[in-house]
């Protein structure tokens, strides 16, 4: 049996996902696509403990919840919060800030949806993700408020983010095709060679403009064009990145946050003509990760009282 569809529209949404029943059937499926198989003995078959919402195994009565190493995990919002988390932040095409979230899905207090939508956040983005291949755009840019001091490279106050798009041939011309972004600490060719290492396959041809940051390129493997005229495509992808972080967010992104904010640009970005689908890729993707908590996003200590307003943005950080 294959794993679940997806639902197309808003509409397939809510009457796929009306309870937490049928949610708990689809993540199930999801997880289980071929039928149950414990994973401490591998038996077939199982018993469903309705009053706590586990699986037993009829063989050696193994326990294991359907939401285990998920980043629904132990968490007291039930599973059709969950999943309209999950829809919305894929689906909407602007993204979702927690302020809008809590505000659509009713919730009481700010910091939860906040550490809801950082959670999914944290479900998309896969360690072994292939690399970028073919011909490359490199650039870096900065994020945050107007600064006193001298723009561009070596600009105060602001936060580096190092970008790499992958250009495709459409026929008619060009386009981008996947991105990867990352907050960097400095524009130092040691940085920017190891973020291109990490993100694009060897012997790839790399457009750059002429900063020293890049002129080692060519000694690790790399085919390497300086033609500043020509960084078409990750300009445009740092524009709409800017766009969408006062747009969406208004700006208030924290420093400490803006990594994942750059995860969830590219993993939409990345999915950008199967949205709907995507929905289904962070509910598979969410089963391998267990995402940070509300303590671990904000840095303090469990039970230390904090109050931190929704809109504080990167300038004043």
């Amino acid at each position: 049996m294959p794993r679940p569809d997806f639902p197309k529209t808003i509409f397939e949404f809510q009457k796929w996902f009306p309870d937490e029943e049928s949610c708990m059937r689809f993540l199930i499926q999801s997880r289980w696509p071929e039928g149950f198989v414990c994973p401490h003995c591998g038996y077939n078959e199982a018993y469903w403990k309705e009053k706590r919402n586990l699986l037993q195994c009829k063989k050696c009565g193994y326990q294991v919840s359907p939401t285990a190493g998920t980043v629904m995990h132990r968490s007291r919002m039930p599973l059709d919060k969950w999943f309209q988390a999950a829809y919305q932040v894929t689906t909407s095409t602007p993204g979702k800030s927690a302020l809008q979230f809590q505000r659509q899905v009713g919730l009481q207090r700010y910091e939860t949806a906040f550490t809801m939508l950082h959670k999914l956040r944290a479900a998309m983005v896969r360690t072994d993700r292939d690399r970028l291949t073919g011909l490359i755009e490199a650039d870096e840019t900065y994020i945050g408020g107007e600064r006193e001091g001298k723009p561009g490279r070596g600009a105060e106050g602001k936060v580096i983010v190092a970008g790499v798009v992958e250009v495709r041939n459409t026929g008619k011309g060009t386009a981008a095709n996947r991105i990867r972004l990352m907050v960097i600490p400095d524009v130092t060719q040691r940085t920017l060679n190891e973020f291109i290492r990490h993100n694009v396959v060897t012997g790839s041809t790399i457009r750059t403009d002429d900063w020293v940051g890049y002129n080692r390129l060519s000694e690790n493997g790399y085919q390497h064009i300086v033609s500043p005229d020509e960084l078409i495509h990750i300009h445009r992808v740092f524009s709409n990145l800017k766009t969408w972080l006062l747009g969406t967010h208004h700006g208030a992104v924290r420093k400490q946050h803006l990594q994942a904010y750059l995860n969830e640009y590219t993993f939409r970005f990345n999915r950008r003509n199967t949205p709907m689908a995507a929905f289904q890729t962070v509910l598979g993707l969410a089963k391998e990760r267990m995402g940070p908590t509300y303590h671990g996003l904000y840095g303090i200590a469990k039970g230390q009282k904090a109050y931190v307003h929704p809109a504080n943005p990167i300038k004043g950080t």
